[in-house]
C-alpha cells in the first residue's frame, strides 16, 4: 500500500499493513519511494501520513481511544 508524506509529498510504501491499522502504534515501517533503487525500511510517524488523494487516515487507525469521544447513542463517524 502506498501513502504520502504530507510534509514532503513523497510516496511511502507501507511494509506492515497491520501496524498501519493498529491505533496503538504511532509509527509504521515504511520505505520512501525515491529513485530507482529500493530504499531501506525506516520508522515513519503515522501523523505525517495521508492517502495520495489527500485524505487523512481514519481516526480508528491513529487514535486508540477514538470511541471515547462519542456520546452514548451517537452514530460513529
Amino acid at each position: 500500500m502506498l501513502l504520502q508524506d504530507k510534509r514532503t509529498g513523497s510516496l511511502i510504501e507501507v511494509v506492515e499493513i497491520v501496524d498501519l491499522v493498529n491505533p496503538a502504534k504511532d509509527k509504521i515501517s515504511g520505505r520512501v519511494q525515491s529513485g530507482q533503487e529500493e530504499q531501506d525500511q525506516e520508522p515513519i510517524a503515522k501523523d505525517t501520513l495521508i492517502f495520495p488523494s489527500g485524505e487523512d487516515l481514519p481516526r480508528c487507525w491513529v487514535e486508540a481511544d477514538y470511541r471515547e469521544h462519542e456520546t452514548p447513542g451517537s452514530v460513529p463517524h
